[in-house]
């Protein structure tokens, strides 16, 4: 029996799709395609169009070849679609593991050398923290050497400070932001810096927040 329309609506019907129209709304294949995927002749179409199929169906793709390929055409021809269809799919899966693999090698990569150029700050904040906590007399300015590193990789990402704590400068609300919604500084007036921004190249990341100078 080639007829796959019954087939097709039952698997249609387990992912909520209530009509043909709505599968081509939701896979993007025209009307046609989709009469021919009924007629069992899916190895007519194309890879990518049978692999949106496979996933918006839930089905694995060599289940939807098995369910929507005539295993009455037994035609060279029939045979060698099928088989390209096979391999195409085959080539798509270790193309993809690959690129999986690479994405977690350079994210493994990433996060190794971060904890390499915080190094001295991971294993040396604790320690000084625990030091402050119990000596009232330690200065906060024995700490400042343990930022160097984080200094240090932001520069290496191109991550910039807009201002320093303390800083006067001209509100530009393009980069600057009120720490308390009742202040009122006009463009281009005095401001002083509360928390520093951050940019990368022309991209902003963090306004700097700043206040009214008192």
């Amino acid at each position: 029996m080639s007829d796959r329309t019954e087939l097709l609506r039952q698997q249609m019907k387990l992912v909520g799709i209530s009509s043909f129209q709505l599968l081509s709304d939701r896979t993007g294949l025209s009307r046609r395609a989709i009469d021919t995927l009924r007629k069992g002749n899916a190895s007519t179409l194309k890879y990518a169009d049978l692999a949106n199929l496979a996933q918006i169906l839930q089905l694995e793709f060599t289940e939807l070849i098995a369910k929507f390929i005539n295993p009455l055409d037994s035609s060279d021809n029939g045979k060698t679609k099928i088989s390209k269809i096979s391999d195409l799919h085959e080539e798509y899966q270790r193309l993809q593991q690959k690129l999986e693999n690479q994405q977690q090698e350079l994210r493994s990569q990433f996060e190794r050398e971060t904890i390499q150029h915080l190094e001295s700050l991971l294993l040396q904040l604790p320690s000084a923290i625990y030091a402050a906590q119990n000596n009232p007399h330690m200065l906060a300015k024995n700490i400042l050497p343990l930022l160097k590193p984080l200094d240090v990789l932001l520069q290496k990402w191109g991550i910039t400070a807009i201002g320093s704590v303390g800083e006067e400068i001209n509100y530009d609300p393009q980069k600057h932001q009120l720490v308390e919604s009742s202040d009122a500084i006009e463009i281009g007036n005095p401001a002083i810096i509360r928390y520093v921004g951050y940019a990368k190249g022309n991209i902003l990341l963090y306004r700097a927040r700043v206040s009214n100078k008192i």
